[in-house]
Formats: structure tokens, C-alpha cells, sequence
């Protein structure tokens, strides 16, 4: 008889196997004469060092597959090795890894994600191979319609993701931060405290009070400036377990960006999202002109190097992430982020150079500003990177370009940060960008009746005159330990990275720091390479989907600040129809194989059976069904 495995037992310890690079697929018997070998996979995940929880996560899951037959290799590597292995090379079998979001996403973020006509594209673009064409069907309507006919396809559009299976949603992590309350106001738990907008919504601790108008003109306790909207308080400090930030800066790099908070304060979008709201941002305001035109009207911003934006920068940006090759090369190159937005335009035109008119296809109102949200990159910079790229003379493949690979030195953006030096694997510092729209303020004009003069139109009050400190600086440390140390300590402000729950009792030991809690967007998933057998069968895939038990893991690797999910849009505004909602300790589609806690294995090897598997005499799973 089959000993079933603990859920305990599953997720104990945190030694990590040693395994060799490449993706490891099953052994073709191309004669049919050989008998078949033991199907082999490979999880890959970070170290324990890096995230804890994922590697908790592929532990299980590597425990579960050895019990049901299968010869599982656990392959380490760092994040951005990881990140370059899925989404550029497209060389696994599967991964452990978190969706890169700050926010709950619109269901129109499942296209870029899971659309065919993103299979042949590196990146956050479809990294799974999905091609199915009743997802495609359903992303296409969800794009068109408005209302209850939306509400109805992104039903259906959840369910059917769910039940195919590209990727297994395990838990949206709660976002863990230590945060010092001395110095900054302002960390909220109703969103991501380390996103852009929760960083630009910070305020100094109040000494001498605050404006009558929100602005923020209260002394900090690290310093004697009085913060204005013309001149902000002292440094921001960060602490982070994630070095990325200190040799990276190219916004449309997959394999260097985890939310991207800090490109997103170096480089201003058009739009940005308030929950379910968009407001202008270095758009002053667009209008819908036809069915298919969208007219935007941009502020007065310059780049950091002192070059005014135009409208030739937005119509730049959309053909650049369409192709950074800008038609040099004879396939196109898109960027590896950023397409399921940038896809919405289909063309630019400008009028003049704070006028651009985008050609948008006949969507609804909700996915066509997500149009307006991507980065705007300056011409003059980025035209210069269309070319193949190279290293000391030698090419590599024809479709990469300068472009992705570039670390983007001394970054040029228009945001409300701008780059000043950095040490990398150690600190990173930024400093408040001076001429950015949001600290100048209206000019005095005593016969002006309305805020028509004030060039922060339409921007919420609370950005007014942000960011609220001089400088940002990131200092590296090796863990979450030293992490919430250097906060409890009042080195810093707050850790950027996820903490880990085994950081919390830490926190509250120190009289000054609080554990800041919120519903992360970027959930944790196991991610499945549908290219190649046997994870091209949705019914492989859907075994191995119920070999993971989502509740043991929620309860002992994230100690409960996590929820179990199954729908992907399970943290967002959208309603999750009841057929994909966890519920009672249960996914509805793919249930555990569960036998009162632990694993049934003999479930698991009947519906691998069922699926055309079959094993040798020593319970090993072969490599070919029947």
C-alpha cells in the first residue's frame, strides 16, 4: 500500500536539490522499439534566500510528483536567471514564480498574458505557448463589450483559463513591509505602500502642522525644511533583498523588473490607475474623437536631460514596444513588457507637438485607457538602441536589439525621480526631480476664476507638490532579518522586498516600527511550458494542478498571511463567478488529491492513468501514455 504524504512533511525543510541547467523533457522512444524511460521534469524557483515561499511552493510540489511516480529536478537560480529562463529563452518545464503587479489588475491584463497571438513573443507575453482559441475568443470579446455582456465573457474567461490550466494560481501573498513612523506619514494598507502611487501619497511626520489645501507643508523630523509644494522634505531610505534595482534600469526588461515601482517613478505614462479610476498624468487629457481615435493633449514635462516631451516621444514609444527594432530587422521585436497594453494601438499620429492622435480599435471605455498606461520613452535616447545588439563585435540572435538588452545607464525619463548613481549589488540613489508638472505649481494669475492655469489639472490633490523627500535611496541587504533590523533601528524607512512571516515577531519588538499589511495583486503560480509534451495536455496539466495543495501551503509556508485562489482576477474589483471562487478550503476546478490532510496518492495515479499513463513495476511513472 501507498503511504500517503503529510502536508507537514511535504513542506518541511528547505534543502534545495542541486540540478543541472536546461529544461529537462521526457525521453522520446523514436523507434518504438526501446522501452519508455521514467518521465522526467524540472521545477525551477529562486533559493530560499531570495523567496521563501516560492521555494516552499516547489518543495511540495517536487514531493508530490516523486510520490506519484515521476523523476522531479529542482533547479535554484536567482531571480533574474529565473525570469530570463521563462520569458526569454522559454526553456522550462515549470516554474514557481509571482505575477509582476502592484494593483489587482484589469481582466484585459489576461490578454497580454494568455493571447495566441503572443505564443512567438518573449516575456510577460503568453510565456506558457497557450494556444487555445476559445481564450482568444473570449479576450477579444471582453475587449469589446461593456456592462453585463463584459461581466459575462470575463466569467467565462476564468473558467476557461482555469480549467486549461497554462498556469496554477496558488495564493495571493498578503504585501508585508516594516515601515519606521517617525519620519513619513502615509503607509497604507488599502494598497501597495512600495507602489508609485503609494510612495507619492507619502507626507512627512506633522511638526508644525499641514495646508489648509492638503498640500503638504509639515517640518519632518529628519530635518528643518519646511515641505512645500516647492521644495519636499529629506532622503527616503529602502531596504531591499532584491539587487535588480542597483544594476537595471530599462523599463521594458522582463528579467530585471519585479513591480517596476522605481522605472515607474523615473518614466511618467500618459495615465495612471486610482483603484478603479484613471486620472491624467503627463497627459493632460484625452477625448474620444471617432470610434477609433483617441485625441491626447500632453503637459508641459521635460526629460530628464533637459529636452522638452512632444508628441513625437508618445508616437515613438507605441511603434517602439510594437518593434524595437523600429523595421530594421526583418521580423519585428517587441518589447517584453508592456504589449498587452501597447497592443491597443494600433497607430499614431501627430498633430502638433503636444497633440497625438492614437489609433485605438473599437473597445470598451476600461480597456482603452489601459492604452495610456505604459511608459513614454524620449526619442532622442531610445532611437539609438534599434540595432541588433552586440558584444565586442559578436551579434546575438537577430531578434534581440540593443533595446532589451541594455541596462539603460544614466536613465533619461520625465518622471518625478530622476537617476543619480548607484553601486551595484549595494545602493542605488534617486533624487526629486525639480521641473517635473507635480511640484510647479499654477502661475499667479489674479483675474483666473478656475484651476484651468494650475498644470496639475486633474491629478488628485494629494500628488500635489510630491514626492515628499529629497532623495530615494535603495541600500541592498543579504535577508529579510537585517531587512527589518535596519528599520527596527532606524536606519530606514521601510523594506522594499515581500517580507517573509518568520520577519514579523521582529518587527514588533521595536517601539518605532509596524508591520504594514495589505492584499498583494502579485500572485504566486506554478507556470507550465504548454510547447512541449507532456504539458501541452491540459489533463496532465489539470493532475498536476490538483497534486498542489494550495491550503497547506497558504497555512505553513506564508503562516497564513496569504489566500488560497484559484481565479487569477481573484484580488481585483471583478467578481469571480462562484464555479472558480475558493470556497470552504477548496478549488472548485482542480480539487487536491486530499486523503484528511496529506496526499492520496493512489487518486493521483488512477487520473494519471485516466489521462493515458502508466507506470513500471516499481510505481515509476514512463515517459509515453498508451
Amino acid at each position: 500500500m501507498t503511504r500517503p504524504i503529510s502536508r507537514r512533511a511535504a513542506l518541511a525543510g528547505l534543502g534545495l536539490a542541486a540540478a543541472s541547467a536546461g529544461c529537462l523533457g521526457r525521453t522520446e522512444n523514436i523507434a518504438g522499439r526501446d522501452p519508455p524511460e521514467q518521465l522526467t521534469l524540472e521545477i525551477n524557483a529562486t533559493p530560499a534566500d531570495a523567496d521563501p515561499n516560492g521555494i516552499r511552493i516547489a518543495r511540495q510540489l517536487e514531493e508530490h510528483l516523486t510520490a506519484v511516480g515521476i523523476d522531479v529536478r529542482l533547479n535554484t537560480v536567482g531571480q533574474t536567471d529565473l525570469w530570463r529562463k521563462v520569458l526569454i529563452n522559454q526553456n522550462f518545464d515549470l516554474y514557481v514564480g509571482q505575477f509582476v503587479e502592484t494593483e489587482p489588475f484589469d481582466p484585459d491584463a489576461l490578454y497580454g498574458l494568455t493571447h495566441s497571438r503572443f505564443v512567438a513573443e518573449s516575456g510577460w507575453q503568453n510565456p506558457f505557448g497557450l494556444t487555445e482559441m476559445a481564450v482568444d475568443d473570449l479576450l477579444e470579446r471582453q475587449r469589446r463589450t461593456d456592462g453585463r455582456d463584459r461581466n459575462d465573457a470575463v466569467a467565462a474567461l476564468q473558467e476557461t483559463v482555469c480549467e486549461l490550466q497554462p498556469f496554477s494560481v496558488i495564493a495571493f501573498p498578503d504585501a508585508l513591509t516594516a515601515v519606521q513612523e517617525n519620519r513619513f506619514d502615509g503607509w497604507t494598507e488599502d494598497r501597495q505602500p512600495l507602489s508609485v502611487t503609494g510612495l507619492l501619497e507619502l507626507d512627512p511626520v506633522a511638526v508644525d502642522g499641514s495646508g489648509d489645501d492638503g498640500s503638504a507643508t509639515n517640518t519632518s523630523t529628519g530635518g528643518n525644511e519646511t515641505v512645500t509644494d516647492e521644495a519636499a522634505g529629506d532622503a527616503l531610505r529602502l531596504v531591499t533583498t532584491d539587487d535588480r534595482i542597483t544594476e537595471n534600469w530599462n523599463p521594458i526588461a522582463a528579467e530585471y523588473r519585479k513591480y517596476g515601482t522605481f522605472t515607474g517613478l523615473l518614466y511618467d505614462s500618459l495615465a495612471r490607475a486610482d483603484g478603479d479610476a484613471v486620472f491624467p498624468w503627463l497627459a493632460a487629457g484625452w477625448e474620444q474623437v471617432d470610434d477609433t481615435t483617441l485625441e491626447v493633449t500632453l503637459r508641459d514635462a521635460w526629460w530628464h536631460d533637459g529636452e522638452p516631451v512632444t508628441a513625437s516621444d508618445v508616437a515613438f514609444t507605441y511603434e517602439f514596444l510594437r518593434d524595437t527594432s523600429l523595421g530594421n530587422v526583418e521580423t519585428p521585436v517587441p518589447t517584453p513588457r508592456f504589449r498587452g497594453r501597447s497592443s491597443l494601438v494600433d497607430g499614431a499620429r501627430v498633430r502638433d507637438d503636444a497633440t497625438v492622435r492614437l489609433t485605438v480599435p473599437e473597445v470598451n471605455e476600461t480597456v482603452a485607457a489601459r492604452a495610456l498606461r505604459v511608459p513614454i520613452l524620449p526619442e532622442h535616447v531610445w532611437a539609438e538602441r534599434a540595432r541588433a545588439a552586440t558584444i565586442a563585435g559578436f551579434e546575438f540572435d537577430f531578434e534581440t536589439t540593443e533595446a532589451i538588452v541594455s541596462n539603460n545607464p544614466d536613465p533619461v525619463g520625465s518622471g518625478p525621480l530622476r537617476f543619480v548613481e548607484a553601486t551595484a549589488g549595494e545602493s542605488v540613489t534617486f533624487e526629486r526631480n525639480p521641473d517635473h508638472f507635480l511640484v510647479r505649481p499654477a502661475p499667479e494669475d489674479p483675474d483666473a476664476t478656475d484651476d484651468s492655469t494650475d498644470p496639475r489639472v486633474g491629478i488628485p490633490p494629494r500628488y500635489h507638490g510630491k514626492p515628499a523627500f529629497d532623495r530615494l535611496r535603495i541600500e541592498v541587504l543579504p535577508s529579510d532579518i537585517p531587512a527589518v533590523e535596519a528599520v527596527a533601528e532606524g536606519l530606514a524607512d521601510a523594506t522594499v522586498s515581500n517580507l517573509g512571516p518568520e520577519s514579523v515577531p521582529r518587527i514588533g519588538r521595536s517601539t518605532d516600527a509596524r508591520l504594514v499589511s495589505g492584499r498583494s495583486a502579485a500572485f504566486y503560480h506554478v507556470g507550465y511550458n504548454v510547447r512541449q509534451s507532456p504539458l501541452s495536455n491540459p489533463r496532465f496539466r489539470a493532475v498536476i494542478a490538483r497534486l498542489i495543495d494550495k491550503a497547506a501551503i497558504v497555512d505553513d509556508a506564508f503562516d497564513g498571511y496569504a489566500q488560497a485562489a484559484t481565479s487569477p482576477l481573484a484580488a481585483s474589483p471583478t467578481a469571480v463567478p462562484e464555479s472558480v471562487a475558493w470556497t470552504d478550503g477548496r478549488d472548485p476546478i482542480h480539487p487536491f488529491f486530499d486523503d484528511d490532510g496529506s496526499l492520496d496518492v493512489a487518486a493521483a495515479r488512477a487520473a494519471l492513468r485516466d489521462v493515458g499513463y502508466r507506470f513500471d513495476d516499481e510505481g515509476r511513472l514512463l515517459s509515453r501514455g498508451r
